[in-house]
């Protein structure tokens, strides 16, 4: 027997906790041409789980939703009350912290909602992973995946859980937690490709920890904006941009060499000169899909100054405010060509907000000349500002910081959508463009939208790569920005809301395609349910990817939404579990 303690739980294996409350479904036979749920006669063993469990030492934890305390009040679970899981509920932290719960609300579904009460509604795992595997070596994830395809059991692979596209989760599957995995090296790397300081971070570092860690050692790292989002995840392997990509390049540009347990329990290295094809895929083309990182060596770059600003203005007349909108579009095109600047942007039908641009390397009074042209255009227009300011810091993390920080204003009640906006489409299709902002901004049906947007400078020329050179969407060497689409929400939202959140985003999504031919979107910031998935998230690199995907993974063991091959071998049945397609 082993004791599992998480979060103030102390949990005894299979005793303490009745499996009904990790996953209520339909008892039903199993078939062979389907993944195994539990209530299935194939299902494992308690003695089968048991001998899992001491076979890694004791890190296998099983599956509580976190809003088990609201309805099963008279279970001592010994961890928060139903009032404290409800202030948390749309916190990052309550969920990058979980083995198995994940920030999406579509993705949880409503399976087990804090809001009503234990005599009005079940309370079950739904769309999350019956069991989790705490990860901390090669030879866990080789145990977990071993047990998974000798029990006919879906995986799931959970880092901080921040999805949009259900890739952290996975119905009646058992979970490979890397969030625990943890470690940071600096070191010198050296080889035919690249000589210089490196760092190797463990799968579990997040942003927040990894830009720190490199700023105490003089240098910077490529990463995103909110400070609770796993850096090796989904975020690198799935390109990755950051306020410092229009120096450095996209995430996925500064890979070295990743650490990965294979589906055939192999534990290896993928660089350019070992594994180079399994490199190459894993340098953009999507987490979860090939191998199970545990690790990847990533460039660092000397740190230094970094000039910052922010701007706002508000809606006080819809003619001038369009109109400052679409100035802003045009002077983008002169600031994105300025080497080492991105700004992060977004507006609604209130108000417009440059909510921190980055220069690399520059001075205030640098950025300042900039935006200058810019702060010109509201003046003829007759738009006052809200606000202005500007900085200067001595180093990367100081400005990221001053404009990112604290990490608990970031919330999870929101559904994202997306697309990729070329320079072309505001020098040949302005009018369309802010039409169709425009439309989205003043949708009464959704008063809680807002378009927002990054704008960054990854051209193969400013990275100093080639096409070949990693699976990053070839559309993002032409963006000018990348467009996300967003609907917040109330934290108690019905299910049936969110399935028409998600439909008007696509609706709103499709009003981008004319716009952009050719384009496509960041798959971290997308729709699950795009009818287009291949083409605007992997783009002519899909063929390859699927040919390495078949090589590395020839029984699609890793399985998961709009992913390479997501059609190919699965499809979701009904009761949410993975069968074969029919051939």
């Amino acid at each position: 027997m082993h004791v599992l303690t998480f979060h103030g739980i102390s949990v005894v294996l299979f005793l303490l906790v009745p499996l009904a409350l990790a996953a209520s479904v339909p008892e039903r036979r199993q078939s062979r041409t389907c993944r195994t749920l539990p209530g299935d006669a194939a299902w494992p063993t308690r003695q089968d789980w048991n001998r899992l469990n001491k076979t890694i030492g004791g890190r296998l934890m099983l599956g509580t939703p976190l809003a088990a305390p609201c309805h099963r009040p008279t279970l001592d679970l010994g961890r928060d009350t139903c009032v404290q899981v409800r202030e948390r509920w749309i916190s990052t932290e309550s969920y990058y912290t979980d083995p198995v719960n994940v920030m999406s609300p579509y993705w949880l579904n409503d399976s087990c909602s804090p809001f009503v009460g234990a005599s009005s509604a079940s309370c079950d795992l739904g769309n999350m992973a019956v069991y989790a595997i705490n990860v901390d070596s090669a030879s866990t994830v080789a145990a977990g995946i071993k047990f998974a395809q000798e029990n006919n059991i879906r995986l799931s692979i959970k880092n901080t859980g921040h999805d949009y596209i259900g890739r952290s989760n996975g119905r009646g599957s058992l979970g490979l937690w890397t969030h625990n995995l943890k470690n940071m090296t600096f070191f010198r790397y050296k080889s035919s490709h690249y000589t210089g300081q490196a760092l190797k971070a463990g799968a579990g570092v997040q942003f927040m920890e990894a830009y720190k860690a490199a700023s105490d050692k003089g240098l910077r790292v490529l990463g995103g904006y909110c400070p609770t989002v796993g850096m090796v995840g989904g975020y690198i392997q799935g390109g990755g941009h950051g306020p410092l990509a229009s120096k450095y390049g996209m995430a996925a540009d500064n890979t070295l060499e990743f650490e990965v347990v294979t589906v055939d329990g192999r534990h290896v290295v993928a660089s350019r000169t070992q594994n180079s094809d399994l490199y190459w895929a894993l340098s953009g083309g999507g987490a979860g899909t090939y191998a199970i990182v545990l690790s990847v060596t990533v460039k660092a770059h000397r740190d230094g100054r970094t000039a910052g600003a922010t701007l706002a203005f508000a809606n006080t007349n819809p003619d001038r405010y369009w109109r400052a909108v679409g100035a802003f579009q045009k002077r983008l095109l002169e600031l994105n060509a300025i080497p080492g600047l991105t700004t992060s942007w977004g507006l609604d039908n209130r108000s417009f907000s440059l909510d921190m641009a980055t220069l690399t390397e520059g001075r205030r009074s640098d950025l300042e000349t900039a935006l200058a042209p810019f702060l010109r255009d509201l003046r003829n227009l007759k738009v006052p500002l809200l606000r202005y300011n500007s900085t200067e810091h001595t180093g990367f993390y100081q400005h990221y910081q001053h404009y990112t920080f604290p990490p608990e204003i970031y919330a999870t009640n929101s559904s994202l959508g997306g697309r990729l906006i070329q320079p072309s489409t505001v020098q040949n299709k302005l009018p369309e463009l802010i039409k169709a902002f425009r439309r989205i901004a003043t949708d009464s049906e959704f008063p809680a939208n807002r378009i927002s947007a990054i704008s960054i400078n990854v051209t193969h020329a400013r990275v100093g790569n080639r096409r070949d050179s990693n699976a990053v969407l070839p559309a993002w060497r032409d963006a000018l920005y990348t467009l996300n689409l967003g609907i917040g929400f109330n934290p108690d939202v019905p299910p049936r809301e969110l399935q028409e959140i998600q439909a008007r985003l696509n609706e709103w999504q499709a009003l981008f395609n004319p716009l952009t031919p050719g384009g496509g979107g960041y798959m971290n910031e997308a729709t699950f349910d795009n009818p287009t998935w291949k083409e605007d998230y992997f783009g002519s690199n899909y063929r390859k990817l699927l040919s390495i995907k078949e090589k590395y993974d020839p029984k699609f063991t890793l399985w998961q939404h709009t992913s390479v091959g997501a059609d190919a071998y699965w499809e979701l049945a009904s009761d949410g579990r993975l069968c074969r397609v029919e051939e």
